[in-house]
């Protein structure tokens, strides 16, 4: 080909089929005019091959199309097209030399006069004027290429849409900016927390994989009135501060792939008193299944079922008038603000008010570019194994996660060293059970201990060890939140009181038999400090073995004698302590076990209306 080759450059065509018609449907090409034939090729980096080709001896003409103050959906504004058979090509170039160059190229090694339009005299040859730049929405016949064309198609289905669930801001220049309710082409999972895309504008950059999501029947996180991985505790407390009258939330049930709707009334028990009602969505047998509240309404899809409930009770307490709670939705954190960015520079931070002494130094409330709130850690020197951290912080950003305090990136080329971490109102969780004991109810307490465990599912199914989980590293958002902080740094900290006689580090106790005796740690030895964490929770902040020093516990704990049953915990929570408590690791619960266990209990919904 090399022998023939006149022309090659990336340019962007426009596809010509009839099933999508997104603006999203511009395609970056590496375009080869030969002697003989235009062709085209996905030009992405790890696969090139034909998309398309036309031989030349079937063009009818080239010419330039007019845009005639159009909006181009692409970043190449150079419109031209390539008229061949019965079709027309389109093409973008990116500039006016480029696309005059190509323009004029295929004019002269397709030699083809144009042929007369009806209804002109031929003697006078005029070519007919260039047409519009075509709308992104119009159905235009296929491309017409040769066989290769249905490679094309198949890469058309092959694209995976998404919508943005919330505005993002790009912050570096390589982020690309999202709008709530936009779309984009996903271009390339980078990571598990950004993705690279493109919007309808044909600008390319990263995005946060959680401020997304696919757009597809079926998906429910497009819709307001669906909330994600919302208890049932937390689903009471949004409609209770809802207070209107059919205020609703559908979330997922504690069965996974099922969901309930949670409904308020006034007037359930006829004396003017709020109720709250919880309904299981039911499915029927057999394919394809339908969905129901009440047997004798049933529905192709959730979307459709919630939309007659909208406007008929059908045995529901109340229509479901008001969407609650997802519409003031504070966006999620980021695994960073951007996409490998973690050495922050400190010149960015403002610090504003001291928030109180950690265990590795002062911690401050702070923003970055004046605009993000953030936690400032300023380590003081001697606190912590400072280059080991250092190289272990790129992993802990990676861990991103809506129960787990996001470690935004590090100021490393200083000193003193500061760790930027997500901004937590409420401060950490023993604190906050303390200021507010004899306020909470069963529900809360519950859902507290939900937060943590659903965090530490997520450290476990990575892989990553926490060695410290304690209420005091546990910190509670504005929304009322908990999350879990501090995870590995365990393993970094220079501190007397971590320090047993053998010099291994561990807080004793909320430690197991195995890191007393071997200083063995593993996601199993987490459980058991999880266990201790249920107990603090259920006591509202109250010291383990508060009678006793570090090496009575020792003692205590490998004589078998466990922590007493809280008073406001029920034998069967204290029963999930108490299988956090099992001598042997293998005995205890997982974190996802947990998660169930303590779903359960915050269950247990309506049934299905007559």
């Amino acid at each position: 080909m090399s022998a023939e080759l006149l022309l090659e450059e990336m340019l962007i065509k426009r596809s010509q089929q009839k099933k999508r018609t997104s603006p999203l449907n511009y395609k970056e090409r590496l375009f080869v005019l030969t002697k003989s034939r235009l062709t085209y090729y996905d030009g992405r980096a790890e696969k090139k091959f034909r998309r398309g080709s036309i031989e030349l001896s079937r063009i009818r003409c080239a010419e330039i199309v007019k845009n005639g103050g159009g909006i181009i959906p692409c970043q190449n504004k150079y419109p031209f097209q390539v008229v061949y058979d019965t079709n027309i090509l389109y093409v973008f170039a990116p500039s006016h030399d480029s696309r005059s160059l190509w323009v004029q190229a295929i004019k002269e090694v397709s030699r083809k006069p144009l042929p007369p339009i009806p209804g002109e005299e031929r003697k006078n040859e005029r070519r007919r004027p260039p047409p519009p730049l075509p709308q992104a929405a119009e159905d235009d016949d296929d491309d017409g290429d040769d066989d290769d064309d249905d490679d094309e198609e198949e890469e058309e289905e092959e694209e995976e849409v998404v919508v943005a669930l919330y505005d993002f801001p790009g912050t570096e220049p390589h982020d690309l900016s999202l709008v709530k309710g936009g779309e984009y082409v996903i271009l390339e999972k980078c990571d598990v927390n950004w993705y690279r895309a493109r919007n309808m504008y044909g600008e390319e950059g990263y995005i946060p994989s959680n401020y997304i999501t696919e757009k597809k029947s079926g998906n429910l996180v497009q819709f307001v009135w669906y909330n994600q991985k919302v208890n049932r505790n937390k689903a009471e407390e949004l409609l209770r501060k809802e207070d209107k009258e059919g205020a609703f939330i559908v979330r997922d049930s504690s069965t996974p792939g099922t969901y309930t709707v949670s409904l308020y009334t006034k007037s359930a028990s006829g004396e003017g008193s709020a109720a709250i009602k919880h309904y299981h969505i039911k499915e029927t047998q057999g394919s394809p299944a339908q969905f129901y509240l009440a047997e004798k309404h049933l529905f192709s899809s959730i979307p459709d079922l919630i939309e007659y409930h909208k406007h008929n009770a059908a045995g529901l307490v109340a229509r479901l008038r008001y969407p609650a709670g997802k519409q003031d939705e504070a966006a999620p954190t980021t695994a960073g603000f951007s996409y490998e960015k973690w050495e922050i520079n400190p010149n960015e931070l403002t610090f504003m008010k001291e928030l109180g002494s950690g265990q590795f130094g002062l911690v401050r409330l702070g923003k970055w570019r004046a605009q993000h709130k953030v936690a400032i850690k300023a380590i003081r020197e001697g606190a912590m194994y400072e280059e080991d951290f250092i190289e272990e912080a790129k992993v802990m950003m990676k861990l991103s996660h809506p129960k787990l305090v996001q470690l935004y990136g590090v100021c490393s080329h200083q000193k003193p060293i500061y760790i930027v971490t997500e901004f937590m109102e409420h401060g950490c969780l023993l604190n906050y059970l303390r200021q507010q004991r004899g306020s909470f109810s069963l529900g809360s307490l519950l859902s507290m201990c939900l937060d943590v465990s659903e965090g530490m599912e997520h450290l476990e199914a990575n892989g990553f060890i926490h060695r410290d989980l304690a209420a005091r590293n546990c910190l509670v958002n504005d929304s009322l939140v908990v999350k879990v902080s501090d995870f590995g740094m365990a393993r970094y900290v220079l501190d007397d009181q971590y320090t047993s006689s053998s010099g291994a580090k561990f807080p004793v106790k909320w430690s197991p038999p195995e890191v007393f005796n071997f200083c063995k740690y593993s996601s199993k030895s987490d459980v058991w400090s999880y266990g201790v964490l249920m107990w603090e929770v259920f006591t509202e902040g109250r010291m383990p073995f508060e009678q006793n020093q570090n090496h009575e516990v020792v003692t205590l704990v490998t004589k078998g004698h466990r922590l007493y049953r809280p008073k406001m915990a029920t034998p069967a929570i204290f029963d999930i302590m108490h299988l956090c408590w099992s001598e042997r690791p293998e005995e205890r619960p997982s974190f996802s076990q947990l998660c169930l266990m303590i779903s359960d209990a915050l269950e247990g919904d309506a049934p299905p209306p007559n």
